[in-house]
């Protein structure tokens, strides 16, 4: 079922500049497939996926209106969801582009129970879901879908857009080596203190001392 906010038009003054605001609001990329009732199949590149629940496990994809791949995922009434690993930014380039030939430059699948193709060269992750209802909402249309399957593909960083670029998630960074203690070891602590050390004795080792009756010299301090 699809239906349209009322008092949603363009005619409300200058539009915000929700362009700039979401370019600094960097996201995973996807692609959402789908197969069409004649057997067509129809593939966009989309940033606008998001959670909805988990319990039941529902999301959402906003696709353009007037889209065919939104057009084919209404009559079909399931679709796909590809999460791209970070080497598949020609992929991701490649469906934005909406090239008729998109799907014979690419590997993909259609295993059975599918609801659209699967990248699976170019994706980490795949979601299988059904659709449950469609809203319009301005110059786009929410798509909430069920999500049935998930098929995780491989453990691979996802690809990322921001900034209105292309990025990957970065490696982690390596953790630092401890740097060594100064303080004096507890065996250190208990040698001879070198301010004793460094006096010299005023017997000679070589010549025995002698008696005498004047008044004892003062000890050295070994503290």
């Amino acid at each position: 079922m699809t239906t349209e906010p009322a008092g949603l038009t363009g005619d409300d003054g200058p539009p915000a500049d929700l362009r700039t605001l979401m370019a600094a609001f960097p996201t995973g990329v996807s692609i959402i497939t789908t197969s069409a009732r004649d057997g067509a199949h129809w593939g966009m590149t989309c940033t606008s996926l998001c959670s909805v629940s988990l319990d039941p496990p529902v999301l959402l994809v906003c696709l353009r209106c007037g889209s065919p791949t939104l057009e084919a995922v209404s009559d079909s009434g399931q679709f796909a969801v590809n999460l791209l690993h970070a080497q598949a930014r020609p992929t991701a380039e490649l469906f934005a582009s909406g090239a008729p030939d998109r799907f014979e430059r690419v590997v993909w699948r259609a295993p059975a129970g599918a609801a659209g193709p699967h990248l699976t060269y170019a994706s980490h992750t795949i979601a299988d879901c059904s659709v449950l209802s469609t809203q319009v909402v301005g110059d786009h249309t929410v798509v909430l879908g069920k999500v049935d399957v998930v098929t995780p593909i491989r453990l691979q960083r996802p690809l990322l857009y921001g900034l209105r670029a292309y990025a990957s998630w970065p490696e982690p960074a390596p953790v630092p080596s401890p740097v060594p203690s100064r303080t004096a070891s507890p065996v250190a602590s208990r040698t001879a203190s070198p301010v004793a050390s460094s006096v010299p004795s005023r017997i000679s080792p070589e010549r025995p001392a002698k008696l005498s009756s004047a008044p004892t010299p003062r000890k050295h301090s070994d503290r």
